[in-house]
């Protein structure tokens, strides 16, 4: 198994966002939402369900926080979230909305019994910030481990192939994942990691770790 011990940073804004190739398009984004991560995956007959944890939105609940929850294959560490308001210009009520979520201790072994490896992160952080004039969101990740070959400067929806012992592929894990609407209207969302899973792991379902989503202010 490869550790990585290194902390990975990195930004990107809706105008940014326009350019990627292979962005997925969905419908608008919200004013401005957090969480560390959720879960909905099917094993061996199992349903496996982590609702979205220490979620938080502008409009409310403004600050959350979730304790570990432990599930086959799966843990979410203790998390907290945040989602502010705050007034730029009181003449003309212009504000910035910042949506934030950090998490910790995340595991997924549910790939292990297929011959794939144990995946952890040790902390991570999203942010997105919204703005009358557009939108950004950033993050951080911390100590991710199981992830071997994972460039130390990740970009944009690097798609990141999990592998297990006899070469197959068993999961893609999207890292730093951008979703714009269509129409664009300057929002944007991001998930910090993204598992989908190949016939070959067993599984079925998606897992992400961080995420966050925003829109232009009024």
């Amino acid at each position: 198994m490869n550790h990585i011990f290194a902390r990975r940073v990195g930004a990107v804004s809706a105008a940014l966002a326009l350019g990627l190739a292979g962005t997925p398009a969905h419908a608008a984004n919200p004013a401005g939402v957090a969480s560390t991560g959720w879960a909905d995956f099917t094993k061996s007959g199992r349903r496996v369900a982590v609702p979205p944890q220490a979620r938080c939105a502008v409009e409310g609940p403004t600050t959350a926080t979730s304790g570990v929850v432990s599930e086959p294959g799966i843990r979410f560490g203790a998390g907290k979230s945040s989602c502010t308001t705050t007034v730029l210009n009181s003449q003309d009520m212009t504000t910035e909305t910042k949506s934030v979520a950090e998490g910790t201790d995340f595991e997924f072994s549910a790939l292990v019994s297929a011959g794939g490896p144990r995946l952890r992160a040790n902390r991570w952080r999203v942010t997105c910030t919204g703005r009358p004039d557009g939108t950004s969101a950033d993050w951080t990740l911390d100590g991710p481990s199981g992830f071997a070959g994972l460039p130390a400067e990740i970009p944009p929806n690097h798609v990141h192939e999990v592998k297990g012992t006899a070469g197959k592929v068993l999961a893609t894990v999207t890292f730093n994942e951008v979703v714009l609407p269509q129409p664009n209207d300057g929002s944007l969302a991001m998930n910090l990691m993204h598992f989908r899973f190949t016939g070959d792991s067993g599984v079925s379902g998606d897992v992400v770790v961080g995420e966050t989503a925003c829109s232009p202010t009024p």
